[in-house]
Parts: structure tokens; sequence; C-alpha cells
């Protein structure tokens, strides 16, 4: 049975009309052997000092190696010590504060703005939603925000405040945080005592292109629990409470310049079981390091050649037209062209030198399928064909508005596929390492070639799991217990 501790620095603290929780001093949780053995135990720490090697730090820094759950987390206490360091995670609130705060405070009037936040509740209803972002990206319980206006708001400082420094005028806004806090993180996840494993799954609701659709995300969730891991959907703006999960997959599109990218960065340091990993990240989302790597170890490839701008000339001896042009990060055939003469090879390699000082060069090889062999732990787990967009040249095809349209698929199961398809695909994933890849293929009168190896490929329901249906999300769910269990059995 879960137990909830609220750790003060003296119990006089805690004053009389406060909620009727376990509450513990400091000097107490530090010390006494009860509170070492304690298991499932969720901490608030609400120290009077939270400075670096102060009682409230190591507090957060034991409850942590206890294996507690904790707020404030040693990393958010460490984050919110530097303003070069939180301003990091505080970039995604831009547009929500210049549209909240352009509305509910005149910068002609006022420049300076502040507010106090407890448990995501503020004293300001104008900005509530400003305060459970906050409170979302930094788990602190306690917070007094700063906004200042210069040329646009932006957050100027963010401090911890404490709980002797509440005052009487703000106890109902403290007792109504922390109630509405234990009620929606904690009483109503009593069901996760039966779950061995917590995962979060990171997604955009708003990608067009996702990597896996909501009836996948959907099956996920579902098949996870029933095999004892509690899964939860989050977004980018749950960055703060990635310490609370024990894995992390990614199933956003990701991309070195991104929040994805930071997530598994973090995830990673959490100690968490995450796919994707940042190396896979790093390895596979740069089209000009992957063809680099493949052809260092002998993997067959189309023609290929890493430009430079004053190299073009050199390419039309190599390459025979068309030529297919790569901006090094592109996905879902974005950031694609194929160039059928040499002043279309000037134009277009014009418009991709300007966004990168390398491009990709490759020979056009047609076919009306590409094969996807799907990778996890270095064996193959799915195997689809995507053909090309009618009348179009890729299996995407994106117009001037923004929108796409994609070619049909067909799916195989990984026996019936020819052999010598495989070991070229696993050739190429082992490179990566043992995450979950999608190995993009052609066959070409019995040769086979690499065109690309994605580190997040599609899970999409009624696709890459025709054949297998709920198996595949089985399959991904039983690699992930795997490792977490693995990882215990080392701690």
């Amino acid at each position: 049975m879960s137990t909830h501790l609220v750790i003060v620095e003296n119990l006089s603290d805690w004053k009389p009309n406060y909620p009727n929780m376990q509450v513990v001093t400091a000097k107490d949780y530090l010390s006494q052997t009860e509170y070492f053995a304690l298991k499932n135990a969720k901490v608030i720490n609400l120290c009077r000092s939270y400075r670096y090697l102060s009682r409230g730090y190591y507090c957060s820094l034991l409850a942590e190696a206890r294996h507690h759950r904790v707020i404030p987390t040693v990393r958010t206490l460490r984050d919110l010590s530097s303003k070069s360091i939180y301003s990091l995670d505080i970039d995604s609130l831009d547009e929500l504060l210049q549209k909240i705060l352009e509305k509910n405070a005149n910068p002609a009037e006022i420049q300076t703005l502040e507010i106090t936040i407890l448990f995501g509740f503020c004293d300001k209803p104008a900005l509530k939603k400003i305060a459970r972002q906050m409170f979302s990206t930094f788990s602190c319980p306690l917070m007094k925000v700063e906004f200042r206006h210069q040329g646009n708001w932006h957050v100027s400082s963010i401090k911890p405040i404490f709980l002797n420094n509440v005052k009487d005028n703000q106890d109902f806004l403290f007792i109504e945080g922390l109630e509405n806090y234990a009620r929606k993180r904690w009483l109503n996840t009593k069901t996760k005592q039966v779950y061995r494993y917590d995962m979060a799954i990171l997604h955009n609701p708003q990608e067009q292109l996702a990597p896996s659709n909501p009836e996948a995300l959907a099956k996920f969730v579902d098949i996870g629990k029933k095999m004892g891991v509690d899964v939860d959907l989050i977004t980018k703006k749950d960055y703060a409470k990635l310490a609370e999960y024990d894995a992390l997959f990614i199933r956003e599109t990701t991309n070195i310049d991104h929040h994805t990218y930071r997530f598994s960065k973090k995830a990673e340091s959490e100690g968490l079981v995450v796919i994707d990993d940042p190396d896979s990240i790093l390895r596979c989302t740069n089209k000009v390091y992957l063809a680099e790597l493949l052809k260092a170890n002998n993997i067959p490839t189309p023609k290929s050649m890493v430009l430079q701008q004053d190299q073009l000339s050199k390419l039309e001896n190599e390459i025979p037209y068309p030529i297919v042009l790569k901006i090094p990060d592109g996905s879902f055939s974005r950031g694609v062209f194929k160039a059928h003469n040499p002043q279309e090879l000037s134009d277009i390699s014009a418009k991709l030198f300007k966004d990168s000082d390398i491009i990709l060069a490759q020979e056009y090889l047609y076919t009306p399928y590409d094969w996807r062999i799907g990778v996890l732990n270095r064996q193959p787990i799915f195997a689809s064909q995507y053909f090309m967009y009618e009348e179009h040249w890729q299996i995407v095809q994106h117009d001037d508005s923004g929108q796409h349209d994609e070619g049909g698929f067909r799916t195989f199961l990984v026996e019936d596929v020819p052999k010598e398809i495989i070991r070229v695909a696993l050739k190429a994933a082992r490179l990566m390492g043992d995450g979950l890849y999608g190995v993009d293929l052609k066959s070409i009168h019995n040769n086979v070639f690499v065109i690309e190896v994605n580190d997040n490929p599609n899970i999409d329901e009624g696709v890459e799991n025709a054949l297998l249906r709920d198996e595949l999300y089985r399959i991904i769910m039983r690699e992930f217990i795997r490792r977490l269990d693995e990882r215990t059995r080392q701690r």
C-alpha cells in the first residue's frame, strides 16, 4: 500500500487547518530506519531550504535513492538554481505567455508581474493556465514566478518558496492545490499497485504523420496494462514528470534539435529504459551520417555522394540523372527532391544549401514499393511493403498547402520475406544499436539496397500489425519488460 509523506522542517510549520496527512520532520526522515525501508512512498518535500547540501536537498536526494517518488526532485532543484538551465525548459511556454499576459497585463502600465504558485494553483485567476503549465514543467510544490516585459513577456525568475512563508490569506490556495494534487496524482492511481512498472509514451496529438496512430497508442496502453505495465500518454509539456516513470517510449517524430531528443537524453540520465535512445536518434536522423556509416560497413546502398557547395560539377560524373537530393534531417519523404537535369540540380541544391552546409545526393532507383523491416533488439518483428503514391515517385506526396497523400501497403510475416532482405536489414539495424528500427530497402533484380534506417518506425493499427494483430504490441512490451527486469536485477 502506498504511503504518503509530507516532510517539513518543523512540525509547527504544518498548521492545524491543513489536510490530515502523514507529516514527518526532515530530521526523522533522514535518520530513522523505518523511512529508509518504506516501500512505494510518495513524498512531498516542504523543507525551509533546498540549497545545495541542506537538509531539504538531502531529503530529495535520499528519497530518490530509496526509490521514493518525491517532489521536488534533485534535478528540479538543480534546474531552478540557474536561469541558464531552466530557461531551456520554458521555451514551450512563450506562446502561452504572450497570449495570456498581453490580454491581462498592459505593458504600458505594468512591466513586471509576480505570481505565487502552490501545487499549480495561483493567486491570480486569470493566469491559472500559466500556473498549471509552470507546475507541470517544474514540479516544485511552492514557487514564486516573476514575468518581465522587454519587447515581449518572458519569465525573468523562478524561485522556490517555503511552507513557513505561506501567508494566512494563502492557506486556502495551498490546501486546494495540495488536495487537488494528491487526488489527481496519487489517490486516483491506487490501481498502480498491481503494476510492475510505469511507462510514458511521448506523442504529439497534433502531428499529422506521427509514428503511431491514435488506435495504436490506445493498444499500447491497453496491452501494456494487461502485461503489468501502467502506460501513460504524455506530451512535451510533461518534461518535468519523466523521473516518475520507469520507461519512455517515443512515438513522436524525432530530431536532434527537438524536444524529443531532450526527452530521450533526460530519460537516459534518469535511468529509464528508453526507446528511442539518444544514440539511435543521433545516428538515424542524419542521412549524411547514415550514408557514410552504411558505406563504411559495406552495406549496399544506391550510389551516394556527400555534397558541399563547390562539388556539384563532380556529382554529374558520379551519379546519373535523375538524382535524388536530401537534406540531412528530413523525414516522411520531406526534404527529398529529384533533379532531372543540371538546371534542376542547381536550383534544388541552392535551396537546400541555405539550410545545410552539406547535403546528400543519391542515385534514383525506381521500384513500385519499398520494403520496411521492423527490427527490435536485433531481431526482425514485422515486414511491410509501402507503395509509391499513384503517379508519384515517393510513398508520401506533400503539396504546397502542407497536406499529404500516401500510397498503399502490404504486410507480410517475417518468415515469408526473402532471406536476403532480412539479412541486409539486420546488418544495417545492428549498426544503430539494439533499439527499435525500421529499415527501408529496395529490391531490384535480386539485389537489395538499404535506403535508410529509421529510429522510430511506424507502428500503426491495421498496417504493420495487419497479420500479427495484438501480438506485435506484446512483442514490443515484452522487450521493455525484459529490459526493466534486467535493470532491476542490476540494482
